[in-house]
């Protein structure tokens, strides 16, 4: 995805930034309508949720293996929610995108519903519920062209909402290139990542070591580890840790913690084909303010 200076209003009906968010791309007609679960009646009483509209159901599952998401589409999203509301458990916040112009038809919701749950489950970020694909009929290409143009500013709205259901974990910052691969070969391991704008993403297929060292089990990392194997991100085999996908930290150090068993500093750890450190390539490079 090719990216552009873009303007987004958020608009608090409650005054809350907490509650109901309301955000657009102001030259554009597409509007995600951000809805906590507790607030579900709030919402049900605007006029927005009579529109066509797509919605999706996100909560974080009770064992901690991860984030939860569902998508559907309905032309009576008030009572689609309210059902969702009695029968479905673990959402804590629904996220409706419909248009400012109530353009939407039958035809743009089921194409887009099925394009939003197979980009989901490409990014990977959340577990997702759908048991199928969604239905998509015939859609002529100008529709689709539409839809087309209709799922980029939906992606651009709930992604600056705090929802990247559709963005790949293993994007490096901006102005890089996939090419700018990091390397911690620390304890005998042989893992690869990037610095990105959310972190540190430690690449699927990575190698670390599968033994901690003395005292690392009362760390944070230590307990950050045991919930990425509990969840099968990392496994142990034939004697080795083996990350099964992309996992995104929130630091290299607890990348490089969770690679090597003991406790680390990422900034030194993690380096690139030619040696240079991540502290030497991010930290050193920012200019101090004159």
């Amino acid at each position: 995805m090719t990216y552009r200076p873009q303007t987004i209003q958020i608009f608090l009906p409650n005054g809350d930034p907490r509650g109901i968010r309301m955000a657009e791309i102001t030259t554009r007609i597409v509007q995600a309508i951000d809805v906590p679960r507790s607030r579900l009646a709030d919402f049900l009483a605007m006029d927005e949720s009579e529109r066509m509209s797509l919605y999706f159901l996100i909560g974080e599952q009770e064992d901690g293996a991860g984030t939860q998401i569902y998508i559907g589409q309905s032309g009576d999203v008030r009572s689609r929610l309210h059902a969702h509301n009695k029968e479905k458990d673990f959402w804590q916040r629904a996220l409706v995108l419909t248009t400012k112009t109530e353009s939407l038809t039958s035809t743009h919701v089921l194409y887009l519903e099925n394009l939003f749950i197979q980009a989901s489950k490409n990014a990977g970020r959340y577990i997702t519920e759908n048991r199928n694909e969604g239905t998509r009929s015939h859609t002529p290409l100008p529709l689709a062209a539409d839809c087309m143009e209709l799922f980029e500013s939906a992606r651009t709205l709930v992604t600056s909402l705090g929802y990247p259901i559709f963005e790949p974990v293993a994007k490096p910052t901006s102005g890089e290139s996939q090419d700018d691969t990091l390397f911690c070969r620390r304890s005998g391991s042989m893992a690869r990542g990037c610095y990105t704008d959310e972190g540190f993403v430690v690449y699927k297929d990575s190698v670390g070591k599968a033994e901690v060292g003395r005292g690392f089990q009362g760390h944070s990392f230590f307990r950050l580890r045991e919930g990425l194997l509990q969840q099968g991100k990392i496994a142990l085999r034939d004697g080795v840790l083996v990350f099964n996908e992309d996992v995104l930290f929130t630091s290299p150090s607890g990348a490089s913690a969770v690679v090597c068993g003991t406790t680390c500093n990422g900034w030194l750890d993690w380096k690139n084909a030619d040696g240079v450190t991540l502290q030497d390539l991010k930290r050193r490079t920012v200019a101090s303010p004159t």
